[in-house]
């Protein structure tokens, strides 16, 4: 036995010496490469020891990770140092910060909104306040983007930024300790008539579960009957929450979603039957910005028979990630499994083509017709897929709605477009509500919304555009109801945030109304 080891140590050393790889023969050094050595550590110590110039390694490893993830699929990327903290804030529920929601117009930080008993509130900062200087420097011109003014007044709890506001004809100083800031995913939730609520959801983060559990003890309070959910615009976010989302609706026993990979055994989410909205009518409102999360949230509802979906075919994002930390404060959030409602469909979309390509179908869904007419969409044969009650819906390309409803076709006149091309719609609504924010901030909410309705803001919009040079000219009465109700909206959202907004913007939502429309058959 002992000779045996021996031979088979001289044999390993002198096999692997065939295959010696000498490098810069003058040097005299060699390499080995046998078979289980790790080519790429093979061409990371090549460069180090013998590449032409220095060449940093930490810098070309972080070059190096995105490429070897994207050829895996779309969804798997590495989120370096850098970005960790920003990357990871949306699906939690508070951050560091002073306290307001503000727009950046014509080269101005305004003050949109301030968080009630935040830090900026405590010491009077208002709405309509334009921040001008931040820490002893100038705050305004054309290099101020959102991002910037996030990264500027966001900051640990308890650090201070001071910041210079423009109110009126005086110029305010406030130092400010930043403090815990709550960040909502449910928008808002208000009831559209007596029996028929509605509640926008953005994303699924730590405490959308909660926040949706207030949001229906409240609209049922006010007699709600049935509920629209609108997950327009909301890509996803945390498995685990949506579950407990599904499992409000459904009856004991209902499959919600079951994940499966090479690696991962399937595991399956049932419906616990102690869900608080069982009793409840559903309606859930999705578009080609719906994805995952959401997309299992509108499978489960449809798959069990136990709702009705409307808007447009969702993104058809199947795959699901699990974030696995690098130790140096990056991460990798890898694909580890597919979801599947639970009549079995994937609805992953294609993506051996390429990252480029994958996001590129929804442009194609634009240029086919599809987002404009049902009868465009083209299912696979091959995915087709039954709910509990027999339905046949179809797998491999995000969710298709119950009812379909197009977006808009109407071509804007010249005369709208060079209005939103000023941004003087908005910029108009923000300068309405400076100038009469103190009789409009004394309203309720329902005072408010009540008052602008029957305002027409059309004559003094038009006056405004002509005064920053859009020559006016005539909008055919279609356009003028939706600039007017736009207007609206952006005022009441300065006063009274998205519980103003929503209840005005959504008057003319063809969407909503068509969901309100089958619900009542």
């Amino acid at each position: 036995m002992a000779l045996a080891a021996i031979v088979g140590v001289y044999i390993g050393k002198y096999a692997g010496r065939s295959q010696a790889l000498r490098i810069l023969p003058n040097s005299g050094r060699e390499m080995y490469l046998s078979g289980s050595t790790d080519k790429m550590q093979m061409i990371l110590n090549l460069i180090r020891s013998e590449y032409v110039d220095n060449v940093g390694l930490d810098t070309l490893v972080e070059s190096l990770i995105p490429s070897v993830l994207e050829n895996l699929d779309p969804h798997s990327v590495y989120i370096p140092a850098k970005d960790f903290e920003r990357v990871n804030s949306d699906l939690k529920s508070d951050f560091g910060g002073v306290g307001i929601q503000f727009s950046v117009s014509d080269d101005t930080v305004n003050v949109v909104s301030v968080v009630a008993g935040g830090p900026s509130s405590l010491l009077g900062v208002m709405p309509g306040d334009k921040i001008i200087k931040v820490d002893g420097k100038s705050f305004v011109g054309d290099t101020i983007t959102n991002d910037l003014v996030m990264h500027t007044l966001r900051g640990e709890v308890g650090s201070s930024v001071d910041i210079a506001v423009k109110r009126g004809d005086m110029t305010l100083d406030f130092s400010i300790i930043r403090g815990v800031i709550p960040m909502t995913s449910v928008d808002v939730s208000y009831m559209l008539d007596s029996e028929i609520g509605y509640m926008r959801i953005d994303r699924f983060a730590e405490k959308t579960y909660e926040e949706m559990l207030k949001g229906i003890a409240k609209l049922k309070a006010d007699g709600c009957s049935t509920l629209i959910v609108d997950l327009r615009g909301n890509s996803g976010g945390l498995l685990d929450v949506v579950i407990k989302m599904c499992n409000e609706f459904l009856a004991a026993g209902e499959l919600i979603v079951y994940t499966e990979g090479a690696h991962q055994r399937r595991e399956e989410a049932r419906a616990n039957g102690l869900g608080t909205c069982q009793q409840l009518g559903v309606a859930v409102l999705i578009d080609e910005y719906s994805a995952s999360a959401s997309e299992i949230f509108a499978g489960a509802i449809q798959d069990n028979d136990r709702g009705i979906v409307v808007g447009r075919r969702s993104f058809g994002k199947g795959l699901v990630q699990t974030q696995l930390p690098l130790g140096d404060n990056s991460a990798v959030r890898l694909t580890i499994a597919r979801y599947h409602t639970p009549s079995g469909r994937c609805i992953q979309r294609p993506y051996d083509e390429g990252t480029a390509s994958y996001y590129d179908e929804l442009f194609h869904r634009y240029e086919s017709g599809e987002l404009f007419e049902a009868d465009s969409v083209k299912f696979d044969e091959s995915q087709m897929f039954a709910t509990k009650n027999g339905r046949t819906v179809f797998g491999g390309g995000g969710i298709m709605p119950d009812f379909f409803v197009p977006r808009d076709t109407a071509k804007a006149s010249d005369y709208l477009y060079r209005m939103r091309a000023k941004g003087v719609i908005y910029k108009y609504a923000l300068e309405y509500a400076d100038k009469h924010r103190s009789k409009l901030s004394s309203m309720s909410i329902d005072e408010l919304i009540s008052y602008l309705k029957m305002t027409d803001m059309m004559p003094g919009l038009m006056n405004y555009a002509s005064s920053k040079g859009v020559k006016q000219s005539v909008l055919s009465d279609g356009e003028y109801q939706i600039v007017n109700n736009e207007v609206k909206a952006y005022i009441g959202r300065n006063i009274k945030d998205n519980e103003a907004f929503y209840p005005i913007f959504n008057e003319r939502d063809r969407a909503i109304l068509k969901a309100m429309d089958e619900i009542r058959k």
